[in-house]
C-alpha cells in the first residue's frame, strides 16, 4: 500500500464539510478586524450551541478541521475562498445571515467587516435582494 501511495502521490485533500465551513465563516467574521472580542466569541458560541449543524459535534474537532483548512489554503485571508465549497443552498444563506449578525453584534460594521461580508456574499452566491433583507432585519435587531 505504501508503494502504491508513493507512485500515485499524496492523496488529494478532502473538501471541508458544510459544518466546518460554517464555523470557519463565523470565526472569519468575528476576527475580520484583526481580533476576536469577547462579545463576538460569545455570539459564535451561542450560534454553535443552538444550530442544528453542530448538534452532537465536538467544537474542538470542528475547530481543528477549520484550522487545517486555513493551513491548506495558505492563510486566513486565502481561506475565505473555501466558503464557495458549501454545498447546501440553505447553509449558504445561513452562513451569510450569521456573518452579518456577528458583524452587527459588535456595533458598527467597519470597513474590513463590510469588505468581508461583500466577499462572502459573492462567494456564497447570495443575491442583492436577500442580502438587503438580511441587513434590514438585523439592523432592526440591533437598533437602539
Amino acid at each position: 500500500m505504501e508503494l502504491l501511495s508513493r507512485l500515485m502521490g499524496p492523496a488529494p485533500a478532502r473538501k471541508a464539510t458544510d459544518d466546518v465551513l460554517l464555523l470557519h465563516a463565523m470565526l472569519l467574521m468575528a476576527g475580520a478586524d484583526g481580533s476576536i472580542e469577547q462579545s463576538e466569541l460569545s455570539t459564535v458560541q451561542a450560534f454553535y450551541d443552538t444550530l442544528p449543524e453542530f448538534k452532537d459535534k465536538s467544537f474542538d474537532e470542528l475547530l481543528r478541521l477549520a484550522n487545517r483548512l486555513v493551513a491548506r489554503c495558505g492563510g486566513i485571508k486565502e481561506s475565505i475562498t473555501a466558503l464557495a465549497d458549501i454545498e447546501s443552498p440553505a447553509v449558504r444563506k445561513k452562513c451569510y445571515v450569521l456573518a452579518v449578525d456577528i458583524a452587527m453584534a459588535s456595533g458598527d460594521v467597519d470597513e474590513s467587516e463590510h469588505k468581508l461580508l461583500e466577499t462572502m456574499r459573492l462567494l456564497l452566491g447570495i443575491d442583492d435582494d436577500f442580502a438587503a433583507e438580511v441587513t434590514e432585519v438585523l439592523q432592526t435587531k440591533y437598533a437602539i
